[in-house]
């Protein structure tokens, strides 16, 4: 079972929704935003993959041409 995100299944309920469906969206919702979650430090790895990439390629290229 997902955890359920509280803020979310309160709105639903003060909405009228019913308590079944209430917390199955709320479910939902939480399991969106776990993957979100982790895209973002996917995300964040591969901007650290890149920086590095990149001093090594401008340390390389200022070696190549200063030397």
């Amino acid at each position: 079972m997902l955890t359920m995100i509280k803020e979310v299944y309160d709105a639903f309920r003060a909405a009228n929704v019913p308590d079944q469906q209430a917390a199955a969206a709320a479910e939902a919702i939480a399991g969106y935003e776990n993957r979100f979650a982790h895209i973002e430090s996917t995300q964040r790895l591969h901007s650290w993959m890149l920086s590095v990439n990149t001093a090594l390629l401008v340390t390389i290229l200022l070696q190549l041409f200063l030397s």
